[in-house]
């Protein structure tokens, strides 16, 4: 071989190797119309998101300036999208150290993501776990029921590591009976809310962790959101959320109770 020809071999061994590549091209996606207030609302909030996909700096600040937790304090993180991020705790469970890091419209990924800054670094006894109604309504990504349970056993898993003792809220049900309502029970399917749920209750009981049921006390006889208890469909009024509070007070207590 002369040196001209092993040159010329050499530099195409070389651009071969770094134009490798081992996974396939990404997929050109068309957007959804997502309406006159979500789509507005997605398009402002998906350049954040690129930055920061968990939005780990939303509680930064309130992370940063909360106390360490005192000796013998039964603190409490509650971790979820807006259902959790609009539940008035303090109203809910006076005097009770309880810490709300709900984030609006999040989905379960994004939990996981945070869940060492908004939970883990605050050092509670017990961490309630409420997510993926986003999830299956698919705003920000579309999930299959098996990753919405991938993320719940992923968030589940951190807590075990870290001795925090788990609770996880069953995903409410929802209802289509107000004009603000009226995609609700199309986005997010009822029949999918039951089975995530079921696989739910079953993980929880296999891993020994306890269960907020929040679907049965708010359920009607149509098997969706009592109307008395929403408005838009999806996020309880101050009377649902005074229904789900003695449901999570018992299962905080029997999560802390345990070995």
């Amino acid at each position: 071989m002369n040196a001209a020809f092993l040159i010329l071999a050499l530099l195409s061994g070389a651009a071969s190797a770094q134009n490798y590549q081992s996974s396939p091209e990404r997929r050109t996606v068309v957007e959804k119309d997502w309406g006159r207030w979500l789509g507005p609302f997605r398009a402002k909030l998906v350049p954040s998101l690129m930055q920061d996909f968990g939005e780990r700096y939303i509680y930064q600040k309130a992370n940063a300036a909360l106390p360490a937790r005192k000796p013998g304090e039964r603190r409490v993180v509650f971790l979820g999208d807006s259902i959790t991020d609009r539940w008035n705790l303090t109203v809910s469970f006076p005097g009770q150290p309880y810490i709300n890091r709900g984030i609006g419209s999040q989905v379960t990924a994004q939990m996981v993501l945070r869940f060492h800054e908004d939970v883990i670094a605050l050092d509670p006894q017990a961490v309630v776990i409420l997510a993926g109604v986003n999830d299956v309504q698919g705003f920000l990504q579309q999930e299959a029921p098996e990753q919405i349970e991938t993320n719940w056993e992923a968030m589940a898993d951190l807590a075990d590591v870290h001795h925090i003792k788990v609770v996880f809220g069953s995903l409410l049900p929802v209802n289509n009976y107000t004009e603000a309502a009226r995609d609700v029970v199309k986005e997010r399917k009822p029949d999918e809310l039951r089975v995530l749920n079921a696989w739910l209750r079953a993980f929880c009981a296999r891993r020994g962790y306890a269960y907020a049921d929040y679907y049965d006390v708010l359920v009607d006889d149509n098997g969706l959101l009592g109307h008395a208890y929403t408005t838009d469909g999806v996020h309880p009024l101050d009377i649902g959320y005074a229904r789900m509070t003695p449901i999570a007070a018992r299962a905080i207590a029997s999560a802390l109770a345990r070995n």
